[in-house]
């Protein structure tokens, strides 16, 4: 299994929210950045208004796994953060994944 590269700097999160576009929808928020690298770098943002840490870890999760079968289909060389909204609570990967590529295809990323 490809391991993703992650953002985890707050500048790096601060840019791609003030610098980069984004398109929102239903369960998250995604941004787009592009930077200088070859590969894309995932940052996920999951707030206490989401629920405990249990809930907050799974919205994680099923995000993350989502953007990692889909990652062949984005274009290489971005800066991706995805901030998720309350709708994610209870969502399973099944419906998170083709609101991430409708999302990633109204943003012209994807190839």
């Amino acid at each position: 299994m490809k391991k993703i590269s992650s953002l985890k700097s707050n500048f790096r999160f601060r840019a791609v929210y003030d610098g980069g576009r984004s398109a929102a929808g239903k369960y998250f928020v995604l941004f787009v950045l592009e930077n200088s690298l070859k590969l894309n770098r995932l940052g996920i943002t999951v707030t206490k208004k989401i629920g405990i840490a249990v809930v907050r870890n799974r919205a994680r999760r099923i995000i993350k796994e989502s953007f990692r079968l889909n990652e062949p289909v984005f274009v290489p060389g971005l800066d991706i953060v995805i901030l998720a909204r309350p709708a994610i609570v209870g969502a399973n990967i099944h419906s998170v994944m083709p609101e991430l590529l409708r999302l990633a295809k109204k943003l012209r990323v994807t190839q």
